[in-house]
């Protein structure tokens, strides 16, 4: 069982920056490949970016390709998500995911088996 703790939300203005966190406990984070999914109100959860257990792949929803970065350590248990040049269209929940079982990286919500929380980001125009 791995337990994903998120933080780094909150409020921004359009064109800011964001830097998400998610530290994860419980079992070897190297293991996983992690991923970043978001949901808008009155919307499905959808895929963000994720990123392979080894860091060495990623893949982002061509919404936020070019503005987004996923990256993790390996050695503190924790992925990122760096959100550059942010737009109102960005405000979501943000959840953090990791993946036992495809550990290239995988765009897909059932492909994933521990979540984090949930953290609220909201940009301001």
């Amino acid at each position: 069982q791995a337990q994903l703790d998120e933080s780094g939300g909150g409020l921004v203005q359009a064109g800011g920056s964001l830097r998400r966190s998610c530290a994860a406990s419980g079992r070897t984070f190297s293991h996983y490949a992690m991923g970043w999914f978001r949901q808008a109100p009155g919307k499905e959860r959808e895929f963000v970016a994720a990123i392979s257990w080894t860091g060495g792949s990623t893949y982002y929803t061509d919404s936020v390709r070019g503005r987004f970065t996923i990256s993790r350590d390996n050695a503190r248990s924790t992925v990122y998500l760096q959100m550059n040049s942010l737009k109102p269209e960005d405000t979501a929940v943000y959840f953090c995911a990791a993946s036992a079982t495809v550990v290239g990286g995988t765009g897909t919500i059932s492909d994933y088996n521990y979540w984090g929380q949930g953290t609220q980001v909201t940009v301001s125009s």
